[in-house]
């Protein structure tokens, strides 16, 4: 839900035209198959409309008192055409079948990638305003709609078109009044149940948003199970769940009672329709203006009519229903992206990997200022650490580097090159980024792994593990599912497997957010290697909480309330008298690594003297957590 972080999405009104446009971009592909679903429903309703003429020709013969076997063979003459008229129809359908579950299935399909391809195409503060859930459920609801919305076009739209046309020319030359009332009472019921089905409408969308809400919530609840575990949180979160299907329950009662009432007024127009036809058929019949046979007639067209219309208000019903639930993902699908290419944009091409933060500025809805004026200049091949308390900027300053967030003010540049100015793709091509806590895909370990080099090897995957220290578990989930978000694995685990996938990308800059802070210690050192292998000859960011792991930094920035304070080598840091850096570094007593009084490590030597030194805390168990105070 949205935070005063970010600001809140205004989707575009959507109108009924602008869900066909999307359903019709779907369809598009394949519209000579809708186009033969048209024509053979068409048929197949006037073949159904012929075939009650016959039945008429029965029942007057019937009535007329000739001879009997003249009777019998002109009988049985009607009921072999009536059997090739309905053989006829039996095939028109046959083949609107097949043609209409190509078109739909194809469509639907369609309809599910369009969605997902501009749905991921979104900034990252969109989906920080919207729960997955909620997306997922709007996706689904809007192939569910078109598919409902297909079924019912060939079910009921266009056969009951096609039956009032031609009912009412059929008619139209046996009487001309009854034809009239008919089409009249036609008229009055089609309206009455348009006009209601509209005045509806407003509930069937706030039930679709309030599904929408509580689909997210039953999300959000069941990815934090484990916290609400931890925090006896059940009851606050089951009374919160019942809120909102409360709501929802209360919606839903007033549209079904709204259904029932609109079935109340349609039934009082279907016994109205059949006492009017019954006063006009027996006068006219008693005046001999129509026949027996035309009184059957007229009975067989007005029950299929009532049958047909009753279905096509459900039709309406369902359509603005339909509606409602297209309406949410349309509105994704008109909202225009935050973040986008220019036109023209080019690959991004890194020589070296300078990176340049000039005269940067960032603010989360115009109103929190969160990096002000930031001008830093990194060196290709520098390895920089970004310090400072929480809030400071630090991931915010990556995330802008990344573009998942857009400057206030300012500009970056990659080797010279504009990283508004060149495609996102390249872009994020070109920088392998290990996050503080990595969400794994629910599928196996190594294709997880493989997803920062799509056409990897098996070797160099096991490569790759082997050297983030993956070895353990490996063997393990190689070929198996690690659970939803990696749930299977510890956090630890899946660290390692974020610096694994970083080590494939093999990226000429490299990001680091805190990559070791779900790392026990002894993980830690077994992976240190693999890191600063992973570091050579890359221009690297580190985002640090624990500053025992950016002693070996060339620089270190320290940052706080948006502005850079201090910036140095980690013992020119500890040097200065009223620096924030010391003062996190003696509030870190009790770290893993503590080289304050000792010169930067700069050499495969102090490196060595390092692991010795790690491991020898190891074994003694000296191994208390670092915490990092919020300033």
């Amino acid at each position: 839900m949205p935070t005063e972080r970010f600001k809140n999405i205004i989707y575009p009104e959507v109108k009924i035209k602008d869900v066909l446009t999307a359903f019709w971009i779907g369809i598009k592909p394949q519209k000579w198959s809708l186009f033969v679903v048209l024509i053979f429903t068409i048929l197949a309703g006037v073949a159904a409309t012929i075939a009650p003429i016959f039945y008429k020709q029965f029942f007057d013969i019937i009535s007329s008192g000739g001879d009997k076997v003249i009777i019998a063979h002109t009988l049985i003459l009607i009921i072999v055409q009536i059997a090739i008229i309905n053989g006829f129809i039996w095939l028109f359908y046959r083949i609107v079948a097949i043609y209409n579950n190509s078109y739909q299935t194809g469509t639907i399909a369609r309809l599910k990638q369009r969605s997902y391809d501009y749905l991921m195409g979104h900034s990252y503060i969109f989906f920080s305003n919207n729960f997955t859930g909620s997306l997922t459920q709007r996706v689904n609801r809007f192939a569910r709609s078109f598919e409902g919305l297909g079924d019912r076009l060939v079910d009921s739209v266009l056969p009951l078109f096609v039956k009032i046309v031609s009912v009412i020319t059929v008619v139209f030359f046996l009487n001309k009044w009854i034809a009239l009332v008919i089409l009249i009472w036609i008229i009055i019921f089609l309206l009455f149940n348009i006009m209601f089905s509209r005045w509806k409408l407003k509930y069937d969308i706030l039930i679709a948003k309030i599904d929408s809400e509580t689909t997210g919530y039953l999300s959000d609840t069941l990815t934090n199970q484990n916290t609400i575990q931890l925090f006896n949180g059940y009851k606050l979160e089951s009374n919160g769940y019942k809120s909102v299907t409360d709501k929802q329950a209360k919606m839903t009662k007033i549209s079904w009672n709204l259904n029932a009432l609109m079935a109340a007024g349609q039934s009082f127009l279907g016994f109205a329709i059949e006492f009017l036809l019954f006063y006009f058929a027996i006068k006219y019949w008693g005046q001999g203006l129509i026949t027996i046979g035309v009184f059957v007639l007229l009975q067989v067209y007005i029950l299929s009519l009532i049958d047909q219309l009753w279905s096509f208000t459900k039709v309406i019903r369902h359509a603005y229903q339909a509606y409602a639930d297209a309406k949410e993902m349309v509105e994704i699908l008109l909202l225009p992206y935050e973040i986008k290419d220019i036109l023209g944009a080019k690959e991004l091409v890194v020589e070296k990997g300078g990176i340049e933060f000039r005269n940067l500025s960032f603010s989360f809805n115009k109103t929190r200022q969160v990096l002000n004026n930031i001008h830093i200049i990194i060196k290709p091949g520098e390895k920089v650490a970004l310090v400072g308390p929480s809030g400071a900027g630090k991931t915010t300053l990556v995330k802008l580097l990344l573009r998942l967030y857009l400057p206030t003010s300012g500009k970056i540049l990659i080797d010279k090159q504009n990283i508004t100015e060149i495609t996102q793709e390249s872009l994020r091509k070109n920088i392998a980024m290990v996050p503080q806590d990595p969400i794994l895909f629910h599928r196996t370990l190594v294709e997880n792994i493989a997803y920062g080099k799509r056409d990897s090897k098996k070797e160099e995957i096991k490569n790759a593990a082997k050297l983030a220290n993956c070895n353990d578990f490996f063997d393990a989930y190689s070929d198996n599912y690690v659970g939803e978000r990696g749930i299977k694995l510890s956090g630890g685990e899946r660290q390692r497997v974020a610096i694994a996938r970083a080590i494939l990308k093999n990226a000429p800059i490299l990001v680091l957010d805190e990559a070791t802070s779900n790392l026990d210690s002894h993980s830690e050192l077994l992976i240190r290697d693999a890191l600063s292998n992973l570091m050579k000859g890359r221009t690297t960011i580190v985002i640090a909480h624990r500053l025992s792991t950016i002693q070996m930094m060339d620089r270190i920035i320290v940052i706080n309330d948006g502005g850079i304070i201090e910036q140095g080598s980690h013992n020119d840091l500890l040097a200065k008298e009223d620096s924030l850096y010391k003062k996190l570094w003696t509030l870190q007593a009790g770290g893993f690594l503590r080289y304050e009084d000792k010169e930067k490590p700069t050499t495969t030597e102090s490196f060595e003297k390092i692991e010795e030194d790690e491991e020898e805390n190891y074994k003694n168990e000296e191994k208390d957590e670092v915490k990092l105070v919020n300033f």
